[in-house]
C-alpha cells in the first residue's frame, strides 16, 4: 500500500507545477518519463516554500517557514513524512543523493525574503545562488544519475541557466514584488527611478548568464535536452519582450510570452533538437 502511497504523493507534486507553470510543465512533458516525476517532486517542494513568503499574508510567515524547514529535514531523516509533497521530495533527494546543502541554501533564500527588501551585492549573490542555482543543481543530479563526473562538468552551466531565469522574473515581476512585497531584488536599483541605464546592465548581465548556460544544454542527456532547451527557449522569448519594452512598461505591468507564442516556439524547437541545430 505504500507504493500507492507514493504514486498519490507524486501525483500531487505533477498537479502542482502543472497549475503553477506552464513554461516548466510542457518541458517537464518532453523528458524521458523516467525523469518526470523526480522533477515534479523538487518543483512541488521550491514551489511551497514560495508560497509560504511570497503569498500567505495574515499569517506568522516565520513561523510557517520554520515548521516547513523542520519537516523538510525530519522526512529527509526518517524516509517518510504525511505531508505529500515533501514525500515526494525527500524520495526523490535520498535516491538520487541531492545534498543537503543545496536545500540548507534554498531555504536561507526563503528566509531571507522575510528579512530583506533591498538587497546588495554580497545578498543579492547569495539569494540567486539559493533561490534558483541549487534547484538546477538538484535537477541536474536527477539528470546525471550516479555520473558524478557529469555532474560537475555541468554544474557551472546549471547555476548560469537558474541564474538567468531567476533574474528574468526579477524584471517580469518587478512591480509586483515592489507594491506587493515592498521588495527590489537587483542592487542600487530604485524602484522609484528605475532607468534605462539600470535595465541594459542587467539585461547584459543577464545575456551572460543565456550564452553559458547553453553550452551546458547541448551537454545534458537526450532524455532531458530538448526539454530543458524548451524551457531556455521560452525565457529567451521572454526576456526579449522585455528588452523590447521601455522602462515605464516593465514598471507598470507584468510581460509575458502568451500561449499561442509556446506552441510556435515548441514546434521551432523540436526542429532544431532534431537536427542538433542549437
Amino acid at each position: 500500500m505504500q507504493d500507492f502511497y507514493n504514486k498519490v504523493c507524486q501525483e500531487c507534486s505533477r498537479h502542482i507545477t502543472r497549475r503553477y507553470s506552464t513554461s516548466f510543465s510542457m518541458g517537464i512533458r518532453l523528458f524521458d518519463p523516467k525523469f518526470r516525476d523526480p522533477i515534479y517532486a523538487i518543483y512541488g517542494f521550491v514551489r511551497f516554500a514560495d508560497e509560504i513568503v511570497d503569498t500567505f499574508h495574515g499569517f506568522e510567515k516565520a513561523g510557517l517557514l520554520k515548521r516547513f524547514r523542520e519537516e523538510t529535514y525530519r522526512a529527509l531523516e526518517e524516509g517518510i513524512s504525511l505531508n505529500p509533497v515533501l514525500q515526494s521530495f525527500q524520495a526523490t533527494v535520498n535516491k538520487y543523493g541531492i545534498e543537503t546543502e543545496l536545500i540548507d541554501a534554498f531555504l536561507d533564500s526563503m528566509e531571507m525574503d522575510l528579512h530583506f527588501h533591498t538587497y546588495e551585492d554580497s545578498l543579492y549573490k547569495k539569494y540567486i545562488y539559493g533561490s534558483a542555482e541549487v534547484v538546477g543543481l538538484m535537477c541536474l543530479r536527477v539528470f546525471c544519475p550516479g555520473d558524478d563526473a557529469m555532474y560537475q562538468r555541468l554544474k557551472a552551466s546549471a547555476c548560469s541557466l537558474g541564474s538567468a531565469f531567476q533574474k528574468i522574473n526579477f524584471l517580469r515581476d518587478m512591480k509586483s514584488d515592489f507594491d506587493e512585497r515592498g521588495r527590489v531584488y537587483f542592487p542600487g536599483v530604485d524602484f522609484a527611478h528605475f532607468t534605462e541605464k539600470d535595465k541594459l546592465a542587467i539585461e547584459a548581465d543577464i545575456e551572460k548568464d543565456f550564452r553559458h548556460a547553453l553550452s551546458g544544454i547541448i551537454l545534458l542527456p537526450k532524455g532531458v535536452r530538448f526539454g530543458v532547451y524548451l524551457a531556455y527557449v521560452y525565457y529567451i522569448s521572454l526576456f526579449k519582450r522585455i528588452k523590447r519594452a521601455s522602462v515605464a512598461k516593465v514598471k507598470a505591468e507584468r510581460i509575458r510570452v502568451p500561449d499561442s507564442r509556446k506552441m510556435v516556439l515548441l514546434f521551432s524547437s523540436a526542429l532544431r533538437n532534431s537536427f542538433n541545430l542549437f
